[in-house]
C-alpha cells in the first residue's frame, strides 16, 4: 500500500527503513517469545537500542546524540511499536528527560552524553493511587531539611522504576492553594540500576498487557535527595511536566500508529491465505471493506501526527494539536487492532499471533499520557475557553 506522505524526505525514508529493519531483526522475535510469558526486555536489546543511537534521537550532536527532531523520534517509535510497544516506549527513558531546557551548559555536558549512550535512563513517578490526570491533586510531599529534600508519599504507575538510573518525581512543596498546581516541584532522584532509591520501596502492579517491563506502586518514606536535585524552580514542576507532555503525546500517537499498522499487516496477510468456502477470505467484500476502513483510518492518523511533529519541531505551542493527534490515533488503534483480531477469528484470540499483543497494548494508549477524555477537554478548552473562566 502506498499513500502520499508530504512530510517525508529521502533522509526520513532511510531512517524509517533502518528502524523497520532493526525492529524485524531485533525486536519482533523477542516480543513474540517473551510477551506471551510476560518476560522482561533483555539487557542485550537495550544495549542494541543504545548502539543504534535511539536513546539520543532528540539530543544535539555536540552532546553525543543524533540531533534529530520530534518527527524522527516519532518515526522511529512507530516502527519499533510494530514489533513491541514496550520497546518503542523505552525510547522515552532516554529522549524525553524532563527539564533539559533548564540545565546549565555544564550540566548538559555532563548529563546528556550519558543519556544519549543509554547509560542514564529514567522513569517518571508522577501519578498516585488517587491522582491521575488531575496533577493538582498530587499529595506526595517534598520538604526542605537543611540542604536536603525529604520526599514522603505514594506514587503509582511508575513503569521501569527498577531498571532506570533515576526517577523524575513530582511532589508538592507548597501548601494547598486555590491554584494548587503551582505548589508542585519536580526532582531527579538518582539510584542504582536494578534497585530502588534509599527510602523507597515498591511492588509491581499486575497488568493485562504492556509486558516487557514492570510498572510499580512506590512508597517514599523519608527519601532524602540533595537540594540540587530540584528540576527548574521550586513550585514550577507543573510547567516542567506540561512542556514535556506535548512531545510525549506525539510519541503516544506514533506508538498507536505502529500497533495499528502491524495489526493491519497481519490481518491482510492472514486474509490472503485463510481459505473458507474454497477461496481466500480476502475475496469476501466484508473483509475487503474492513481492511479498506482500517487503512484509511491509519493514513488519517499518520497525517495528523506528522503535522503535529512538524509544528513541535518549529517550536510552536501545540497543546490542542497534540491532544487531537493523541486522541485520534489511540482511538483508531483500538478499533483497528480489534478489527484485525476479528479478521483472524479464533486465531487472533491466541498468543500465537502478534495481533493479540497489539490489541492489548492499543487499549492502554487511550489511557496513559492523558486519557481520551482529558484530550477532549484540552481540545474543547482551546475552542470554547475553559469552563471555570466563564
Amino acid at each position: 500500500m502506498s499513500v502520499t506522505e508530504p512530510y517525508m524526505t529521502e533522509e526520513r525514508r532511510m531512517i524509517r527503513a533502518s528502524a523497520r529493519a532493526f525492529t524485524e531483526r531485533e525486536v519482533t522475535p523477542i516480543a513474540n517469545r517473551l510477551d506471551p510469558i510476560q518476560g522482561d526486555i533483555p539487557l542485550e536489546l537495550i544495549e542494541k537500542i543504545a548502539e543504534a543511537g535511539y536513546f539520543g534521537i532528540l539530543i544535539p550532536e555536540e552532546y553525543g546524540g543524533l540531533g534529530l527532531g520530534v518527527f524522527e523520534y516519532c518515526l522511529i517509535a512507530e516502527e519499533l511499536a510494530r514489533g513491541w510497544m514496550s520497546v518503542a516506549s523505552l525510547l522515552a527513558r532516554g529522549n524525553s528527560m524532563p527539564g533539559t531546557h533548564l540545565m546549565s551548559e555544564a550540566q548538559r555536558q555532563e548529563i546528556l552524553p550519558q543519556v544519549a549512550s543509554g547509560r542514564l535512563l529514567g522513569a517518571l513517578a508522577m501519578s498516585e493511587p488517587d491522582t491521575g490526570s488531575d496533577l493538582s491533586g498530587i499529595k506526595c510531599k517534598a520538604v526542605l531539611d537543611g540542604e536536603e529534600w525529604v520526599i514522603t508519599g505514594q506514587k503509582y504507575w511508575c513503569t521501569f522504576a527498577d531498571g532506570a538510573d533515576y526517577l523524575v518525581v513530582v511532589a508538592r512543596t507548597e501548601p494547598d492553594t486555590a491554584l494548587r498546581h503551582r505548589g508542585l516541584s519536580a526532582f531527579r532522584v538518582d539510584k542504582p540500576r536494578g534497585e530502588m532509591p534509599n527510602g523507597v520501596s515498591g511492588a509491581p502492579i499486575p497488568k493485562i498487557g504492556y509486558f516487557g517491563w514492570k510498572t510499580w506502586d512506590l512508597s517514599f518514606d523519608g527519601c532524602r535527595i540533595p537540594e540540587s536535585a530540584l528540576i527548574g524552580k521550586r513550585g514550577e514542576g507543573f510547567y516542567v511536566i506540561s512542556k514535556w507532555l506535548e512531545s510525549a503525546r506525539a510519541h503516544t500517537a506514533a506508538r498507536a500508529l505502529g500497533l495499528a499498522s502491524a495489526a493491519l499487516d497481519e490481518a491482510t496477510a492472514y486474509a490472503q491465505t485463510r481459505i473458507q468456502f474454497e477461496r481466500p477470505i480476502s475475496e469476501f467484500q466484508a473483509i475487503r471493506f474492513k481492511i479498506a476502513q482500517m487503512a484509511t483510518e491509519i493514513a488519517a492518523a499518520r497525517h495528523l501526527t506528522q503535522h503535529l511533529c512538524v509544528t513541535l519541531d518549529q517550536g510552536v505551542r501545540s497543546d490542542m494539536e497534540a491532544g487531537m493527534a493523541k486522541l485520534f490515533a489511540t482511538e483508531m488503534a483500538e478499533r483497528v487492532t480489534s478489527e484485525a483480531m476479528q479478521i483472524l477469528g479464533g486465531a487472533g484470540y491466541t498468543t500465537l499471533f502478534a495481533v493479540s499483543r497489539h490489541w492489548r497494548d492499543a487499549r492502554l494508549t487511550k489511557i496513559f499520557e492523558g486519557t481520551s477524555e482529558i484530550q477532549l477537554r484540552i481540545i474543547s478548552d482551546n475552542i470554547l475557553g475553559k469552563e471555570n473562566a466563564r
